[in-house]
């Protein structure tokens, strides 16, 4: 009762080989411009957004920051803490302390 089986299946694999591969086409690839709203580029704020515009830019938009709530400072290092310790934000330890300070000043609740 075997050998049907392993017949049909080397009939199988005689008729996979042999069949020709058909070609699909591939869909052409075209470039397009995408027009983006404008963003404040940097936080606002000259020396004082230093420390921030050279951390935080590379992830957060400065709408995404300055469209949060109003947070306590303790909540705002404790949100700095998170990215370099659970996110890996490469944040210059010497700037936590400055981008703290902005933020807590810009959008900063007592």
């Amino acid at each position: 009762m075997r050998k049907p089986i392993i017949a049909a299946a080397c009939l199988t694999t005689a008729l996979l080989v042999s069949t020709p591969a058909r070609v699909q086409e591939q869909p052409m690839i075209t470039s397009t411009t995408v027009d983006l709203p404008a963003g404040d580029a940097l936080f606002p704020g000259g020396k004082a957004a230093d420390a921030i515009n050279n951390n935080c830019l590379a992830c957060h938009s400065t709408d995404m920051v300055l469209n949060q709530p109003a947070l306590p400072r303790a909540t705002w290092e404790a949100e700095v803490r998170k990215m370099i310790n659970v996110y890996k934000a490469p944040i210059d330890p010497t700037d936590v302390t400055a981008i703290v300070d902005y933020l807590a000043k810009t959008k900063g609740k007592s």
